[in-house]
């Protein structure tokens, strides 16, 4: 039996753009990507902590140390720049690797910088 585990999370962040007439998707700091075990492509929900839309999107990936946060496509109406966001991604797996897995937390500042 699978069950469908927190994978990631990106915490702390804040929208940095936002291109309401693009096809959809985040565009993400390449190092966020990687630091958070994500790839471009990757359905992630999208947590707006200012008015509790959860939006399901994909992965962009964005220029390594910019710090971009930016919301593009249809998500973009549900989000403002300078809104603080969470980034979730999910993955299904045996309950028997579930148990020990442990999900990879990737911290921001207010301004995107990451914290060691």
């Amino acid at each position: 039996m699978q069950i469908l585990l927190c994978k990631s999370k990106i915490t702390g962040g804040t929208v940095t753009n936002k291109n309401i007439y693009y096809e959809g998707s985040v565009t993400l700091d390449k190092k966020f990507i990687e630091k958070a075990d994500l790839i471009p492509g990757e359905m992630v929900y999208l947590l707006n902590i200012n008015n509790g839309a959860r939006i399901m999107t994909y992965v962009i990936e964005g220029t390594s140390d910019s710090g971009i946060i930016c919301v593009n496509g249809a998500a973009a109406r549900f989000f403002e720049i300078g809104d603080p966001v969470i980034i979730l991604s999910f993955s299904f797996m045996e309950k028997s690797e579930a148990i020990n897995y442990k999900t990879k937390i990737l911290r921001l500042s207010k301004n995107n910088k990451i914290i060691e």
